[in-house]
Order: structure tokens, then sequence, then C-alpha cells
């Protein structure tokens, strides 16, 4: 038999389907000679900095910097059940061979390969590679599997970047952490982007309006402007010499321009502009996505290309046609689409664009949950504004003489809407309030014409700050992110991967370190003052990039694992030496006036002084003393500041006139911190002698 191991139970069903295993077992489907399971997401991660030593469990500044000799590898208390099913399927001996059906990337092939490893699996695999999940897709994909051999390059940068990751992450957040008593996450990825948002608000905040003016004169309604006087003074005289005199055009420019198709939908395109016609975060529109990539309706959207294969083009054709059908609010007139504007090779490596399926045809659209629709309709929106016709127009620039100053207008007239004929009716369909600025439309003039007593007039203006990130501009400043630092033959990816900066967002604003207001993101004082605090070998964006470039090179066999983790490791170690103690100022930087009675046990956080509690100050550490906890109260005990603190420092605390209801009578005894990292926590009692 051939075990099938997909990343989601959802996947694993449309597989069965399509291949014919159709009976229900517990955690896997089988039949037809196939084994369908799954894998739940990440079935086997790294293994946590404790379980190289028992030591580790406490966070000290001289454990540092914690390097593994020899990685270990664990699963997850909640994914056991899950990974034990694998593991016996892996060795049934009915099963000959496994089909890795993880999802088509980086990340799906590290999901897989470490279960395998895990399980010690030594039987021959191939590689499922698919871009949809249509029948006809898996189909073709099951005929086509490919050797397993072709992949080793991908699992080898994926492994790569998660021990970066766990290398910066572990020394960097126990760094600094440890320095100023408070919990401080620290990302090979998300400590650039966080340092870019905290770049902006101090240009926002830094900035001084400057106050200019502008004149304008106007006959026969033609309007000019001379732009940005600096002086009200200046404006006013030259007003005062041109109005009511006569003008000259000295100039008339006309020119046909034409703007060409946007390209296809890669995931972080959709994920700008998702946000930017619904507000929708980026993750929202990577769970919309990916669940419409579930249901069929929509290709793979993990993907970094804005282009389709030649060998598409029927189905593309098809597409479009049945796009057509569905969505007729968008199309005004039925045109020719231009396939090859839309088809490079050389443009997709792993995934083509995001597209529609065909299987809309039999989707009822309404159907489906408003935002999906959104979604949907954004997609289809843009393949058919991908092979649309240009937009024309005639733009004329004129400039008009008066009293020896020279002043300016430009307008247009549109004579083939095109492409941007799709997206406004799509804007008009969603109701969507982000148009275009109107341009003036100009009367018909000539060179030398003549103006009389031409009325002039000033108004005021002032310069502008910089404007705060949206998801949108971050996604993009993320993606482009250290691309000056590349000469033109670099590939150049930027911060992260179109399918992790979503997840990078969703952290900072978790831990604390940014803050949504609106549609804007602003870091938060914390996330200003850990910028600070930080080196610039770890905000840099450029660096940051430049990994992610080497691990793409890693994929293609033009880098080598080893030496880029070599180089993360000389980093780390440099790091950790360059901060050897803080003053006791610097210490307090992130003090804030809660009340601190200790350190956390579990993430050496500072534990604050709650209503009824004392809580950890980690957003992303769930340790917390109940005053009213099971333990005590059985006692007859309330758990006192006094105690809490004793317990945080010592771990154990002698406490009197504790009650026990055989005896009827009060007793004392050592009450010591049991946490095992639970929900809650645990307690155990020693008696003296």
């Amino acid at each position: 038999m051939i075990l099938v191991i997909a990343e989601k139970p959802s996947v694993a069903q449309s597989i069965a389907k399509v291949i014919g295993a159709t009976t229900r077992r517990d955690g896997y489907m089988e039949g037809n000679n196939y084994i369908v399971s799954w894998c739940v997401g990440h079935l086997v991660g790294l293994a946590d900095a404790s379980s190289y030593d028992e030591r580790y469990a406490k966070w000290r500044y001289s454990d540092l910097p914690i390097v593994p000799a020899e990685w270990l590898f664990e699963v997850p208390r909640d994914k056991e059940k899950q990974f034990e099913v694998l593991k016996n399927l892996m060795n049934d001996n009915r099963v000959t061979e496994l089909v890795c059906a993880t999802d088509a990337g980086r990340e799906g092939e590290l999901i897989f390969r470490l279960v395998y490893n895990k399980a010690g699996c030594k039987k021959p695999f191939k590689r499922l590679w698919i871009s949809s999940l249509e029948d006809s897709a898996i189909r073709e994909g099951f005929n086509h599997l490919r050797d397993s051999k072709d992949f080793d390059r991908l699992y080898e940068a994926a492994l790569a970047r998660s021990k970066a990751d766990w290398i910066v992450g572990i020394n960097g957040t126990r760094l600094f952490t440890t320095l100023y008593n408070k919990k401080l996450i620290v990302g090979r990825v998300q400590t650039p982007t966080l340092a870019m948002l905290v770049e902006r608000e101090g240009k926002i905040n830094g900035f001084h309006k400057e106050k200019h003016f502008n004149i304008h004169i106007e006959k026969d309604g033609l309007t000019a402007d001379l732009e940005k006087i600096k002086t009200e003074e200046e404006a006013k005289t030259i007003e005062a010499t041109c109005d009511k005199k006569q003008a000259v055009v000295s100039s008339v420019h006309k020119e046909t321009k034409s703007v060409n198709p946007p390209k296809l939908y890669d995931l972080t395109t959709l994920q700008r502009e998702a946000n930017r016609y619904f507000g929708f975060t980026a993750q929202q529109t990577l769970e919309l996505v990916q669940t419409l990539y579930e249901k069929k309706l929509l290709t793979y959207p993990r993907t970094d290309s804005q282009y389709i294969t030649e060998d598409m083009e029927d189905t593309v054709r098809q597409v479009i046609s049945i796009v057509c059908r569905k969505m007729s609010d968008f199309v005004e007139k039925e045109h020719e689409p231009d396939i090859a504007r839309i088809t490079n090779n050389s443009k997709v490596t792993d995934h083509h664009a995001i597209i529609p399926t065909v299987q809309l045809e039999k989707q009822d659209i309404s159907a489906l949950p408003t935002s999906e629709q959104k979604i949907l309709s954004l997609v289809s929106m843009r393949l058919l504004a991908a092979t649309g016709e240009k937009h024309i127009c005639d733009e004329t620039q004129i400039t008009v003489t008066c009293e020896g100053y020279e002043f300016r207008t430009k307008g247009k007239n549109v004579t083939q809407d095109g492409w941007k004929g799709i997206e406004q009716r799509f804007k008009a369909t969603f109701g969507n309030k982000d148009k275009e600025e109107a341009e003036r439309v100009l009367p018909d003039v000539c060179e030398d014409d003549v103006l009389d007593s031409v009325e002039a007039s000033v108004t005021e203006h002032f310069t502008t700050p910089p404007k705060p990130f949206t998801e949108d501009t971050l996604l993009s400043a993320m993606e482009t992110a250290g691309n000056g630092e590349f000469d033109d033959e670099t590939e150049k990816k930027g911060l992260g991967t179109p399918a992790t900066r979503a997840g990078i967002i969703e952290k900072l604003v978790k831990g604390g370190f940014i803050e949504r207001k609106g549609k804007s993101l602003a870091p938060t004082k914390d996330g200003n003052n850990l910028v600070c605090v930080l080196p610039e070998q770890i905000t840099s964006p450029s660096m940051t990039a430049e990994w992610e470039n080497t691990l793409m090179q890693i994929e293609r066999g033009q880098a080598d694992a080893g030496e880029f983790l070599d180089g993360i490791i000389k980093m780390t170690e440099s790091l950790v030496k360059a901060y050897p103690f803080l003053s006791e100022a610097e210490t307090s930087r992130f003090d804030t006036d809660k009340e601190v009675i200790g350190k956390c046990p579990r993430c050496g956080s500072l534990v604050y002084v709650g209503k009824d509690n004392f809580y950890c100050s980690s957003k992303e550490c769930s340790f917390c003393l109940w005053e009213d906890n099971k333990f005590f109260s059985s006692k007859k005990k309330k758990l006192t500041k006094k105690i809490a603190k004793e317990l945080l420092e010592k771990r154990q605390c002698y406490v009197t006139g504790l009650y026990t209801p055989k005896r009827q009578q009060l007793y004392d005894a050592i009450i010591k911190l049991d946490d095992t990292g639970g929900k809650y926590v645990s307690f155990k009692m020693e008696f003296t002698k």
C-alpha cells in the first residue's frame, strides 16, 4: 500500500476522495491500495532549550549563548496522538512507499521531513506537487509524482531557516529579557520589521510642517498654478502683479499615454490590496485564501509568482470565460484576453499566480460568507484586468506666462478605459471609496492664445509628514527591504516570505510591540524601547533580507546551509559578548507603574501584582498565582503577597496556621512551588522535623 501524508485533514479528505481511499479510520482513511493521513500543521519541531540541559529551564545570562551541538526534535503534547498514528502507519508492514502531499513549499517540505525522520522511517517516498485542490489537478499530480531527491535542497533551506530562527530567537530573547527584567521577544524577521515601524514613527514625530503658498490664475475655465512659494509676502506680490493682467499660452504639449494592465496576484500583493479595499489584515486574507483553496475555488495561496506557465493557457481561458459569466458586474464588453501578457515560465518557480479555478462554474457565490465573496471577486477581477486592454488617454500639459511668471496645468482625456474600467466597476460593486483623484478637464487652447484680464488668487498649504504604515504599505516595505543593498542580478526576497509575513505582523501585535489604530500600524512604547536597545545587526532590514536571499540560494544549491548557520552563530555569540551588563538606570527602561514582586520561573519576565493574583508580565506566558486557589483555600489560607514573593525568590515559603479538616487543628509546613508549566500552578508541602 502507499501512504499519502497531507498537511491538514481537509486537504487529506480532498486527496482521499480522488484516489479512492474512502474508508474512515481513526486518524486516517484507506482504500484502493492507499492510506491517506495528515500532520495537523507542525507535528514535530525543534526542542526547547531545557531539553538540552535542565539548567536552561531558568533564564540566565551566564548560560548564553545556547547553541546545540546536535539538534533535538520533539512532538507537542497536544499533537502526540496524531504523530503516533503516522508513526504506526509508516512502520506498518502493508506500507511499501509514501507520498509527501503536504503544502508544496518550503514549510510544507519541512513539516513532512521532520515527521518522517522522527518516526525513523526509511521507506522510499515521492512528492506530490500541485497548485490546486481541484480533482483534475490532484489526478494530474498523482500521474506525475516527483522524485523526493528533487526537494532535498528545499528541505535543507527550510531546516536552516528553522535553526536560524531558534538560535536568534532563543538567545536574543533570553539575553534582553534577563538584562531588562521583561520578556522582550527578539526574532530574525520580526525585529527588523518592528524597526521599520519605529523609524517611520520617528520621522512622523520629528516632522516640522512648513508653510508654502500656491498662486492660481483663471480665465474662461482654464486654471493654471505657480506652486510652492515660500513666503506669503512674495505670493501676495505675484498675485497683485498678475491680477487683471494679460496672459499668453506659451506652450501646449499633448501626448498619448497607455498604462499596461497589472500583473496577477501573488500572496503579498493580494494581501496588500485586500487591506486597501476591505481593511482585511494580512492574516485574515491568508486565512480566507487558504479556505477558498481548500474549497477548490482558488489556486495555491502561498506563492511569490505573478505569472502562469504556457501549458495553462487553455485552462486560464476557460476560467476567464467562467468569471465573465459568473461575475458580469465587472465586464462591460467582450474582449480577447491577452494570455501572453501573464505567461512567463521563467517567472514561475514553485507555484504560479493566484487565480480562480474552473470549480467556480459550479459554485453559488452568494452562498459563500461575505468575506470569502470579496476575496474571490478581487482575485477574479485581477485576472480579467491582467488580461484586459491597455488604458489609453491623451495627456495635455499647458504653460501660461503672465508678467514673466510661468503657471502650469495638466489634464487628461481617456480614450480607452481598458483594464481600469474593470477595476472601477469592481470598486463600484463593493462601494469602495478608494477612487483616483479626478483629473482636470482642460478647455481647448492653442499655443500663443491670449487670455485677457486673468483672475489671480493665493492659497495656503503645508507640507505633510510621512504617512503611518498600514498593513498594505508595511507588507510592501517588508517585500522590498534591503533591495538597495543588492545588485541588479540578485533575486530580492526582503523580510520573510509571502507565507510568513502575516504571522510576523500578528506576533508583534500579540507581543504588545505594535498596535492597530484603525487601518494604521504603530509601535507601542515597549516597541520603541526595544528597537532603541537592540544593536543594528539585529534591527537591520538589509541584513535579514540578505539572510532570506541566502536561504533561497540554498534551495537552488547556490549556497551552503552549514556556512549560513555558522554566520548566524558567530553573530549571536558576538551579540551576547557585547552586553555583559547594564547600568541600573538602563535596566529600568521598561518599568511600569505596576508593582513587581519577582521574576517568572517559566520565562524570566517580571511578575506583577494584580487585583486578585500575581501574574507574569509577558503576554505569551500563562504563569499566574491566584490569591484564592484550590491548594491554599482547602487549608483556609490566602496566598498573600508576602508568600508569593518568597515563593518566587526561594521557590518555597514557611507558612503557619494551615488547617486540616481531618484533625480539626492548625499546623505549620513548608510550601514549595511545583510548577510544571500547565494552566494552573501546583504546590507541594513538606513538614519540618
